[in-house]
C-alpha cells in the first residue's frame, strides 16, 4: 500500500530539443524530438518511486494511445496506477515543450481531459495507507477537498500549485497544506498566505542558485549543486520527490533540503522530465 499520493495532471510529453528559444516571429532549428509522460504529479510520483517509497498516482487519462503509453511508462516506473482515471473517449493531456541547448524550457499546453478526476476517485482503503499527500496543479476545489480528506486521515499534505497559481483560487488547498512549494516567479505571484511560514512550510525553489526552507522559527539555505544544465524540464518535480522522501524517512527541513537540491540537479543535467532518481546518484552529490 501507498505511503504517498500524488494528485494531479498525467500528461504526454512532446519534447523539441531546440538550438535556441527564438524570440517571436522568430525561427529556431529542432536538433531532437522525443515522446515520453509528463505532468507534475506523475513525475514526482515516479521520482518517489524510484526513491524506494510505494506512491500511488491519482488523475485522469484519455481512452487513447498516449493515455495507454502514459500509464504504462508509469507502471514501468513502480508507481501505483490502480486510482489513475481512464476517460472514456477522452483525449489525454499533451505539452508541446521547446528545449534550448542551455536547458531553458517553453511549454505549450493542451489540457485535455488531465483534470476529469475528483477527489471521490480516491479510496478510503488508498488514503488509509498513505502518510502523506502531495498535491500539484487540479482544479482548486478538487485540491481543497483532497487536503480535507488527507487531513481527517492524518495523513500530511504538500502543495505545488505551480505555473497557474496567479491564475486560479487555491487559497483552500494552501490553507490546508502543512508544506507549500514555490520557485522565484510563483512566489512574485502567489498570495500572502501562500508565503506564510507560520503555520507551514514553505519551500522556495530557486533554479540554479538553490533553494531555501522557511519556517515558523528557523530559515535554512543551501546554494545547491555546480552541474551542466541540459534540460530542466521537471526538476522542481525531481526537488519535490527528494524533499518529501527524505521527510519520510526522518531528516529534518536542513537535510531534505540537500537532498532535494541533489535530485533536481540530477534532473537538470539529464533530458526528460522523468530522470531515473536513485539513491547512489544522490548519494554522490551529498558527498561533494
Amino acid at each position: 500500500m501507498p505511503r504517498v499520493i500524488c494528485a494531479g495532471h498525467v500528461n504526454w510529453d512532446v519534447t523539441l530539443y531546440v538550438d535556441r528559444l527564438p524570440e517571436p516571429d522568430g525561427e529556431a532549428v529542432i536538433e531532437a524530438q522525443t515522446g515520453a509522460g509528463g505532468g507534475s504529479a506523475a513525475n514526482v510520483a515516479c521520482g518517489l518511486a524510484r526513491l524506494d517509497v510505494p506512491v500511488a498516482l491519482l488523475g485522469s487519462v484519455g481512452e487513447d494511445d498516449h493515455g495507454a503509453a502514459a500509464r504504462a511508462e508509469l507502471i514501468d516506473a513502480g508507481v501505483d496506477c490502480g486510482t489513475i482515471q481512464t476517460v472514456p473517449d477522452g483525449e489525454t493531456a499533451v505539452k508541446y515543450l521547446a528545449v534550448s541547448a542551455a536547458g531553458e524550457v517553453m511549454v505549450f499546453g493542451r489540457d485535455g481531459v488531465n483534470e476529469a478526476f475528483t477527489a471521490g476517485h480516491l479510496p478510503e482503503s488508498t488514503l488509509a495507507s498513505a502518510e502523506h499527500v502531495h498535491l500539484t496543479s487540479q482544479r482548486p476545489n478538487t485540491a481543497a477537498r483532497l487536503a480535507d480528506r488527507a487531513r481527517e486521515a492524518g495523513a500530511t499534505v504538500s502543495f505545488d500549485p505551480g505555473r497557474r497559481l496567479d491564475e486560479r483560487d487555491f487559497s483552500g488547498a494552501l490553507a490546508r497544506a502543512d508544506v507549500v512549494f514555490l520557485n522565484d516567479r510563483e512566489a512574485a505571484t502567489a498570495l500572502g498566505d501562500a508565503l506564510d511560514s507560520e503555520n507551514r512550510t514553505l519551500v522556495l525553489k530557486h533554479g540554479p542558485r538553490g533553494a531555501e526552507v522557511r519556517t515558523g522559527t528557523r530559515t535554512y539555505t543551501h546554494p545547491g549543486f555546480a552541474v551542466e544544465t541540459v534540460d530542466t524540464t521537471g526538476a522542481g518535480d525531481a526537488f519535490a520527490a527528494g524533499f518529501i522522501a527524505s521527510l519520510l524517512r526522518g531528516d529534518g527541513c536542513e537535510e531534505a533540503l540537500a537532498l532535494a537540491n541533489a535530485c533536481g540537479a540530477l534532473a537538470a543535467r539529464t533530458r526528460g522530465a522523468r530522470t531515473p532518481l536513485d539513491w547512489d546518484g544522490v548519494s554522490e552529490l551529498l558527498s561533494r
